[in-house]
């Protein structure tokens, strides 16, 4: 097990930090406090940081091809313009369920998934939002939609529901995800599969809630890293920097007694791998 080389990349006290992204044209890292409603910026390179509130809890946050973002919030995705200005690209609110883990596919459409306030094993989803606002359901019925990502070849699809312990991975055609497999399992006490990413080399990363750490599994699998955080409940990773290379983890203080002082921190262990570039949303 090893965090050495682990630094505070912002220090910050959020309540449900999530979904590290790394935008190529602004140099910025994007990331959210869930139920804070706030998208953060971070520059690495000039130490700037922006915050920008929103009217509901935000679950994702990922850069627009045009500019701008697209989130997903409580009631569905809306879309950001590069002057700030909002609206709705799919409105579907139901009450007790809210957004939460995002990713953009290679070929630009937004894959999200749901889940409820209360947790039950059976409120949220996986769908796939195309740029025009078209819904597919992929999973109708998830507890926690969570962590996706794509492999290098752009053959398969990985995916969290996080109560599972499971990883999942997916055959993906450029559109489609099918015979769901698990790809790695957490055992019990080491904690929940949250976010995760994939690298250059197809191996994923995954966050693990509850315990305290980031995982690396091979592309067949193997548990291959584990990096200890002082933290107990990392959320997400994602590579960032201009080379790709260095692993930012968000960090989440709500629902403990007594947070360890970087929970709710934007943490970064420098060159830790490296990372594959993400694509826009194309909406």
């Amino acid at each position: 097990m090893s965090g050495a080389g682990l630094d505070v990349a912002v220090r910050e006290q959020a309540e449900l930090g999530e979904g590290p992204t790394w935008d190529p044209v602004t140099g910025r890292l994007i990331w959210v406090d869930i139920v804070a409603a706030r998208v953060h910026t971070y520059d690495p390179v000039t130490g700037l940081r922006t915050v920008m509130a929103t009217e509901q809890h935000v679950g994702a946050a990922k850069p627009r091809a045009g500019g701008g973002l697209v989130v997903h919030l409580r009631d569905g995705i809306g879309l950001y313009d590069p002057d700030g200005a909002f609206r709705w690209l799919v409105h579907d609110p139901e009450p007790g369920r809210r957004g939460n883990d995002a990713a953009v596919a290679p070929d630009g459409v937004l894959w999200a998934g749901t889940m409820r306030y209360d947790g039950a094993e059976t409120g949220g989803s996986l769908s796939r939002i195309a740029p025009d606002g078209t819904v597919t359901p992929v999973l109708p019925v998830v507890a926690c939609g969570n962590g996706i990502g794509w492999s290098p070849d752009e053959r398969l699809m990985y995916f969290i529901d996080t109560p599972t312990r499971r990883i999942d991975v997916f055959d993906f055609d450029g559109e489609h995800a099918v015979n769901r497999r698990p790809f790695a399992t957490v055992e019990e006490g080491a904690g929940f599969p949250d976010g995760l990413t994939v690298d250059a080399d197809g191996a994923v990363w995954v966050a693990l809630w509850d315990g305290a750490a980031v995982r690396r599994y091979t592309a067949d699998g193997s548990l291959d890293r584990v990096v200890g955080l002082p933290v107990r409940r990392p959320t997400a990773c994602a590579f960032g920097g201009a080379d790709l290379r260095d692993l930012y983890i968000s960090t989440a203080r709500t629902g403990l007694a007594a947070p360890h002082p970087l929970s709710g921190s934007l943490l970064v262990l420098p060159d830790a791998g490296h990372g594959m570039p993400q694509t826009a949303f194309a909406g």
